[in-house]
């Protein structure tokens, strides 16, 4: 069942992406993920390597998913805020993390960001895992 949910697609993604880029995931400051359903959000905490596997809970618990722990986390709401509309997820996403490096997310902002994480997935068969980093001009 987990890898129905996308957890190694996830993972294999977000591995490669690390790599790439040459950072890790404890660099990253904040992500928008693709939360569809409330357990895909604690699925995919692990998957992106925000957390270890079976830490999820512990992860949510600790206050490291928001603002003031590790990484915040779908700071525009995430997918279910917005009524998880087909085909422009992933631009809402990008639009998020776009204001939030640039330092224009207002009440949502979070402080210091340097590197976005976008995650999103078609349920059984893609992903797509994009880093943004802040350029300084």
């Amino acid at each position: 069942m987990i890898e129905l949910v996308g957890a190694d697609m996830t993972k294999r993604a977000s591995q490669a992406v690390y790599e790439a880029a040459g950072l890790w995931p404890r660099d990253i400051g904040v992500v928008e993920l693709h939360d569809c359903f409330a357990h895909n959000e604690l699925i995919t905490y692990e998957g992106l390597g925000l957390c270890g596997e079976g830490e999820a809970s512990r992860f949510i618990a600790d206050g490291d998913n928001t603002y003031g722990g590790r990484v915040v986390t779908n700071p525009s709401g995430g997918l279910l805020s917005k009524g998880h509309p087909l085909g422009a997820t992933g631009l809402a996403q990008c639009y998020e993390l776009t204001h939030q490096l640039r330092g224009s997310a207002e009440a949502r902002q979070v402080n210091g960001v340097r590197h976005g994480l976008q995650h999103n997935l078609g349920l059984g068969g893609a992903c797509v895992v994009t880093l943004y980093e802040k350029v300084d001009a």
